[in-house]
Formats: structure tokens, sequence, C-alpha cells
């Protein structure tokens, strides 16, 4: 059964509950800081805004009853992946004028439970959760999910976002209808395993230069000036490392830096090295992987190889994986990113690796 085709994804809440009230039922509204909720992600919360976030793949998951719910969000907020019991996920858009969106409105009798993945990198779009409502007969909250003991983190660029997942073309270009974190190999990855998750990434974002800059490096603009901030190109609010300790860190920087054949890669490698022993103060615990990415070919594969095969050597807690190169064979995605297939590819291969290293 579809979902996509059983339900409209933009029933105002006015409607929603004149037809739960005809029917004799009940609409129960569930703040977002309701403990029912599980939360995943980096997520800033404070007692005057609701959750308030940027990265992809930031996740709200919820137990109920009832026959149907609604998702609130800040208007404006962008594109959530929703997945409902054992149905096919399905996409919806907060534009302008949505606040609330009805999810659906037809579920049996029974516990039920739901799922929100942020899908896009809207980090000027200023998305916040602010809760959801629970309509028909019993309608009540359950207790929440229960939250995975493994605990990963992603740091990467658009190739951990989910750039273009949904193209259909290299033709394609960049837009938020193409972007689909949860096809990516990150968001796979991390339900392969069930793992509690974190996904802190940026289309273009390099570890010492981003896309087409200098070749002596973009400082102001690249993944370790963010990384220890809460929100993508905020400086108001620290991340508190402490909130989610990692017991895998997975790298994938290099392809950005890379860009246009214009790159200094003893730079690369001293900016690279100063990162890990950043996050290795910070996540002493973790064992992290550096990656190589499927849209790095030739001469730039070799040289990126090179000096994460260096930083690693040596080191008990630092792991190298190279997932494999894109040829075509699978298709693209938009702007040559990945496909959705290449995605799952590299998920699979990432996953099994991953699987060593639990223990």
């Amino acid at each position: 059964m579809n979902l996509r085709h059983l339900y409209t994804a933009a029933i105002l809440l006015s409607a929603s509950v004149a037809i739960t009230a005809c029917s004799g039922s009940k609409t129960v509204k569930i703040n977002p800081d309701d403990p029912g909720i599980l939360y995943m992600g980096r997520i800033l919360t404070t007692d005057s805004t609701a959750p308030t976030f940027t990265y992809p793949g930031t996740t709200a998951m919820l137990n109920f009853e009832g026959s149907g719910i609604a998702m609130a969000a800040s208007p404006g907020s962008g594109q959530f992946m929703v997945e409902i019991d054992d149905y096919e996920p399905f996409k919806i858009n907060f534009t302008d004028n949505d606040s609330i969106i009805n999810l659906v409105d037809t579920l049996s009798t029974g516990p039920h439970s739901l799922r929100v993945a942020y899908a896009i990198e809207g980090y000027e779009k200023h998305p916040e959760f602010r809760g959801f409502e629970i309509s028909g007969p019993g309608a009540k909250i359950l207790p929440a999910p229960e939250r995975p003991k493994l605990r990963l983190e992603f740091i990467g660029n658009s190739i951990t976002c989910g750039y273009g997942t949904e193209a259909d073309s290299a033709q394609v270009h960049f837009s938020y209808d193409t972007e689909n974190n949860t096809l990516g190999y990150a968001y796979l990855t991390a339900r392969a395993l069930n793992a509690d998750f974190n996904i802190v990434a940026r289309s273009g974002i390099g570890m010492y230069r981003s896309y087409g800059g200098p070749r002596e490096g973009t400082p102001e603009q690249r993944m370790p000036g963010e990384y220890d901030y809460t929100l993508l190109y905020n400086r108001d609010h620290f991340w508190d490392h402490r909130s989610f300790r990692p017991d895998i860190i997975c790298i994938n920087l290099g392809t950005n830096d890379m860009s246009l054949d214009n790159y200094d890669i003893n730079l690369f490698e001293e900016a690279y090295r100063k990162f890990l022993v950043h996050l290795t103060m910070l996540q002493p615990q973790a064992k992290i992987v550096l990656l190589t990415g499927p849209m790095l070919h030739g001469k730039q594969l070799e040289d990126v190889k090179e000096v994460l095969d260096r930083l690693a050597d040596k080191n008990e807690r630092i792991y190298r994986f190279d997932m494999s190169e894109q040829t075509g064979e699978l298709g693209y995605g938009a702007d040559y990113h990945p496909s959705k297939a290449q995605a799952a590819k590299n998920a699979a291969e990432l996953t099994s690796f991953l699987r060593t290293l639990k223990h």
C-alpha cells in the first residue's frame, strides 16, 4: 500500500478537527518537548524556542494510538520524509503557507509508529519541530521508542547530504526537490545498523578548501570551522559534544578540497590532521573512519588516499575505508552526484565494514 497515493499531504487542521469532531473522536496536541518524542541529530532546544535544526537527517520519532496524526513545523521549513508503520515512506513540504500538515487519517485501531526525517540541508530555512496532533478514537501518545545503543556520526559534504539522489539524470541541477538525505549512504547506513546518529554535512564544504575556492583554501567556509556549533553558519550556539558520544565517526571530506584540480595536497593534509586531533580530544571513546567517496577519481583520488593512509597509520582508533567509485553504470543524480542506486551500494559497503568495528 502506498501512503503517497492514499493521503493528501496538506489538509488544513480545521478540516481535520471538523472530521474528528463529527465522528465523536478527539484531537490531542503533543508539544515538541513531550518525553514521548525521540529526537536524533543536532537540535537546539531553549526555553523560548521550539527544537531548531539545520542538518539533514535530523529525526523525530514517536509511538501513538489514534486514526490520524498531523505534524507541526515552522512555515517554510521545507521537505521531510515520513514513515508510518510499515507503509512506503513519502515526502511532505512545509511551504511558507504551511504550519501543520495532516499525515494520515485512516489508520486502524491499535498502536502505530511515526518517524519523520529532514530530507534537505535547509540551513537558511531555520526549520523547527513544533509538535504533533493525534486524532481519532483513543488518541494518545505512547511511551517513546527506545533509543538505539549504537551511536554514529557522519561528517561530510553533498554526498553525505543526499544531494540530487531523487534526480534521474546528471543534467538535472540542484534543487531541494531532488535532495533526499534518507536515500543517501549515511542515513541508509545508520538505518541498516539501527543506530542513533548525527549528520554534520553541507554541500560544497571541504576540510581546508570548499568547492571552487582558491588554492590556498577557504578558512571561513570549511568543516573544521563549523563543527563545534549546533547550527550551520550560526556562531551563536556551541554544540555540547558531551550530549552525543558517538561510538564511530565517519568522515567523508576531500572531494571539494580537490575540486577543479586546484588544490594543495599538503594544506589538505595539515588541516585534516589538526581536525583529527580536535576530534580525538572531544570524543576519545570514538573510532574514526576516514572515507573516500564515489565522486573522486584518478590522481585526485590517489592523492587523497595517500593522505588518509598516512593519517590512519599506527593509530589504533583511526580506520580507513574507500567506497566504490561511481562509473555511471548505476546512473547519476543531479550534477553527477551519486544516484539513489549508487548511494545504496555505498551504504551496503560501509554497513558491512562498520559491523566489523562495533565490538
